[in-house]
């Protein structure tokens, strides 16, 4: 009897840990795809919703110091469900348009299926529900899973995409509808 005790209680903590991430339905699994080291992803959950217009595989992992390019618009993270930190910005590079997130760039770990979007609202923190702060379905466009939870990193922006009708960036985790940070992004 006592090794079932102890196996309750440890099978609770691991689940007590893996809870810690993103809020969770109790009809999903707590446990993450296995993840790359330095990336939060594997695989691909290629565009299956008309939200997503996932970037191009051959996306640079690396914002370029320096790089060649006008700055359409950008701005600063600040924290959702968890700390998220650093800038972003929208540049166009030879008539190319990419996200960027800066060397300062910091989001939790603690969820699986991070991904990076644009959404319509200026204020997604504001406009949405602690402690998750969901988003609906339209009001975004996915770009890519995220890369690494911290950093500098690019990710494509497809042409198909309308820059004018999206006035900021999140980090958000896809599985559990919940938005780690947000950014408002200001014209340059």
């Amino acid at each position: 009897m006592k090794s079932r005790r102890f196996v309750l209680v440890t099978g609770l903590s691991f689940l007590t840990v893996l809870g810690a991430g993103c809020a969770r339905r109790p009809d999903q699994s707590a446990v993450p795809d296995a993840a790359v080291e330095g990336s939060p992803q594997t695989g691909s959950s290629q565009g299956s919703s008309p939200n997503e217009a996932i970037a191009s595989p051959s996306t640079s992992t690396q914002v370029a110091q320096g790089s060649e390019g006008s700055v359409l618009s950008s701005g600063s993270f600040v924290a959702g469900e968890h700390p998220t930190q650093g800038t972003v910005r929208i540049t166009n590079q030879s008539g190319k348009r990419v996200l960027e997130l800066d060397q300062t760039f910091e989001t939790s770990t603690s969820g699986p299926d991070l991904v990076v979007i644009l959404h319509r609202s200026p204020d997604v923190i504001g406009s949405t529900t602690p402690p998750a702060f969901p988003i609906n379905e339209g009001d975004y466009v996915l770009l890519a899973p995220l890369k690494s939870y911290s950093g500098a990193q690019s990710y494509d922006i497809p042409d198909s995409v309308n820059l004018e009708e999206y006035q900021s960036a999140a980090i958000w985790c896809r599985q559990f509808n919940a938005t780690f940070g947000a950014a408002t992004l200001s014209p340059a």
